[in-house]
């Protein structure tokens, strides 16, 4: 189920990775846009991404130890996947109203998210229990969040975690503060979506297969399943006349 609104938010995708030499999913791995007057585009991107995309190795590592598996369990999944660098705004002098969506509740497609700290307050998680609380991610932390695709892989042990960014009370005070100062009201976050990579199958893995998640994470193509999420938000067509997998234009 899509939301109603159009989030009030701009965000810019670009690829961090090295690229597969052959993908059923080619689209997945196209070549990043680089925008005019920027020469240093290029630079700061893959510097900053790869710093992001490193983290959640290390990260991914470490789940993996905890789990009791081999280190390299999610990160040699991970390989040539299409990790994408999402930079996000939205402009708060004109989307500053108590209340405002600016990213409506959902959870994340791919396996996992890493932010940096946004300029302003406004992020919400759900925990398991459906208990809502207001995210403070420290000066000089990163804030990571599980997606489907890690979910898909460990059986529903590991969630996809919901979470939103609306304008809350403590935002129209960041607002306040930031214009005595005369900073910018844009809210900012560096925002990174790391995916397993498209080609690879997702499917329980051998700790956490059983007959009931078997049946309910049956296996997938990474690629296929990220097209059959942006099938479901309106985003592209997923299947083709015999039912396949499809990828067209995003």
């Amino acid at each position: 189920m899509c939301p109603p609104d159009l989030d009030n938010k701009s965000r810019f995708f670009w690829r961090i990775g090295n690229t597969p030499s052959y993908t059923e999913f080619p689209q997945m791995h196209a070549d990043p846009v680089i925008p005019y007057n920027f020469p240093e585009w290029k630079t700061v991107m893959n510097s900053w991404g790869t710093l992001m995309l490193e983290t959640v190795i290390t990260v991914a590592e470490m789940c993996a130890r905890g789990f009791g598996l081999p280190v390299d369990t999610f990160t040699s999944l991970m390989k040539y996947g299409p990790h994408l660098l999402a930079p996000t705004g939205s402009n708060l002098a004109r989307f500053g109203k108590l209340g405002t969506v600016l990213a409506g509740f959902h959870s994340d497609l791919n396996f996992l998210t890493i932010h940096g700290r946004a300029r302003f307050p406004g992020l919400s998680v759900w925990t398991r229990e459906g208990k809502r609380i207001a995210v403070k991610v420290a000066q000089g932390c990163l804030l990571l969040q599980a997606g489907k695709q890690f979910e898909w892989l460990t059986g529903g042990q590991i969630l996809a975690g919901f979470h939103e960014v609306i304008v809350t009370e403590e935002t129209i005070q960041a607002i306040d503060e930031a214009s005595k100062i005369g900073r910018s009201l844009w809210r900012v976050s560096s925002t990174m979506f790391t995916h397993i990579a498209s080609d690879n199958i997702l499917q329980p893995l051998e700790p956490f297969a059983t007959s009931e998640t078997i049946k309910k994470y049956p296996s997938i193509k990474a690629g296929a399943q990220v097209l059959a999420e942006l099938a479901a938000i309106n985003m592209c067509t997923t299947l083709d006349t015999d039912g396949e997998p499809e990828i067209s234009a995003m």
